[in-house]
Parts: structure tokens; sequence; C-alpha cells
């Protein structure tokens, strides 16, 4: 072999050899400043009460602060686009729930990042069906009920709007009813929640943690569950489809992610703390008290569950005959 090849590749592989210790020593050195995880919705809904809990236990595992940043608006894409462009450090990350990752890119023509391409998964923290909800003050205590009244009442009923996902299970009860419902755009699901208990909407389809304490007062009334099971905390809540509507299951995954590039020893040591918090039994018992069932897996999972919903919503959507906006 010609002296100039040896050289050459003796080069290119001590090269490699320093880039790979140098994200080594990355993972080492992480953290030694401030961690900030995103939050694309205002304070109060689902995604902000977990990232919160999954905030104080990187803090407390990694030792040093870590702060949610409420960046809310349009369908979380602001916040996404922001976290996106973020430097790939560690330094910056997001608690993304599926609106931002699947539901936009199916409603969307266009957007600001690449769910794909932009991000590296880190873990799922939980998974979270919906409730159909509305006030206790209604008149109706069941799916049927409401439906048969939306009919006989045609563009009174409005339903809170915060998030991709809520529209899309919305767009498909009503598709599902023949019924129609007029959307009130809200900034989160807590938003939605306070709009629902103070009457200012009659449904709204939202994610179990900021219901949980209004429903348990009684002050909302869950009329369904988007999942195959009923939820353990609400057992007397029928499914979707023991309320008549089976096909129309829906739950959101949350989890944490980095913008793309970040070192992998970086993405690994905060999927760890994550898959271990999920793994304490307190912690999966606090969960499912607000309706969230605990996930912790790899990066290459997470990164699986995009790729198939993707695929999922997109079909739905087609057969809904909803169109990208």
């Amino acid at each position: 072999m010609p002296k100039l090849s040896i050289l050459r590749r003796a080069l290119l592989l001590a090269a490699g050899a320093c880039l790979l210790n140098a994200a080594h020593a990355q993972g080492d050195n992480y953290p030694n400043k401030v961690i900030k995880l995103v939050v694309p919705y205002a304070p109060g809904g689902g995604t902000d009460v977990l990232a919160r809990l999954v905030a104080k236990e990187i803090q407390d595992k990694l030792g040093q602060p870590c702060i949610v940043e409420n960046k809310a608006g349009a369908n979380g894409i602001p916040g996404t686009e922001y976290a996106a462009k973020a430097a790939p450090d560690g330094y910056t990350l997001m608690m993304a729930p599926s609106g931002p990752l699947v539901m936009n890119p199916v409603l969307q023509k266009t957007l600001p990042y690449n769910p794909q391409k932009d991000f590296v998964p880190i873990s799922v923290v939980g998974r979270l069906p919906l409730f159909i909800t509305v006030n206790s003050t209604q008149p109706f205590k069941t799916v049927k009920e409401l439906v048969d009244y939306a009919k006989a009442h045609p563009n009174e009923v409005t339903y809170a709007s915060s998030a991709p996902l809520f529209q899309l299970a919305t767009e498909l009860f009503k598709q599902k009813t023949g019924t129609n419902f007029l959307a009130i755009p809200y900034k989160s699901s807590g938003e939605s929640t306070i709009a629902l208990t103070g009457g200012q909407v009659t449904i709204a389809i939202a994610d179990v943690p900021p219901l949980a304490g209004l429903l348990k007062a009684g002050k909302l009334r869950a009329l369904a569950y988007t999942d195959e099971h009923r939820n353990a905390a609400f057992p007397e809540v029928p499914t979707v489809a023991e309320a008549g509507l089976p096909g129309t299951e829906v739950a959101t995954l949350v989890g944490v992610i980095a913008p793309a590039g970040t070192p992998m020893p970086i993405v690994r040591k905060i999927q760890n703390v994550v898959v271990e918090m999920v793994k304490r039994p307190e912690v999966r018992e606090a969960f499912m008290k607000i309706g969230v069932e605990p996930v912790g897996n790899t990066s290459e999972d997470f990164a699986k569950a995009i790729a198939f919903d993707l695929d999922r919503w997109a079909t739905v959507a087609k057969r809904a005959n909803i169109q990208p906006q």
C-alpha cells in the first residue's frame, strides 16, 4: 500500500477517534449549567404537568437546575421551531406530545421544522388517552345524549380546541356521529378546561391531567374515555367503544426530545433518567392517578413510535377527509 494512502488512513482513524472521545467527554461533563425544558403550550395542560415532574427529576439526578420554559401558540409550532433551532448541546430539550411531532405534519401543509429530521427522540414519559368531557350542569350524561342534542341544535354546540390531537379527535367524533361542532381555540388543555368549567364551551376532548381534579370534584362530567380499556382512576367512565363509538380511540405520547445532532452520550444520560424515573412505584402510582400510563423507553423505540403514528394518523385523516390547511 502506498505510504500516502497509509498516512491518509491513519489520519482519518485518528480524527474519528478524536470525535468519538470528544462526544464521550461531552457526555461525561454534562451537564455543567442550566438545562431548559421547552413546553410548546401554556402552563396547566397535561404536557406541562409532566414536564415539571421530569424537570425536577433531571435536576435531582444530574445536579444542575432544569427549568420549564413555556412557549405557547399556534398548535405548538413556535415552541417546537424554537427547540428545533436550539444548539444541539443538551441544554435545550423539549417535552413533546404527539401534536407537534405527528398531528401537525398531518394537518399542516407547511411547517418550519421536520419532526423526523430536526430532532432526536430521547424517551417517552407517558401515554395519555383522552376524555370526552362536558360541564356537569349540561343535561346530557352519555355520548348518545350529546349526539342527539347536537343534531337537534345544529351549530350551537362548541368545543375547546387547544392542540392538533384534540382537534383531530373531535373531527373524528364529528365524522363518526354526523354532528357539527364549532371550534373555539385555546393555548393549552389547561385553558380549555377553565373555559369548559366556566360554561364558555359545550365540550372538550382533552388529556386527563388538567381534568382529573374537576372530574373528581363533580364540576365536569366525562362521557367516554378514548382508549380500549377503562381508566383505572375513573372506572365508571365507559370507553368510546362501550359508548357506541368504536374506532375513535385516541392517545398522545408525551416524551423528551432534543435538537438533531445532540451527542448520543447526552441522549442516553437523559433517557436513563426518564426510564429510571417511571420505574419507581410512587411515580407510576402518581401517573395513574392523573390518567397517564407510564412508559419510559429507548430513543430508538420512541423514533419507531413517531414513524408509526405519522403513518397511522395520515391514514385516519385521509379516511375522515380532513385536508391539510
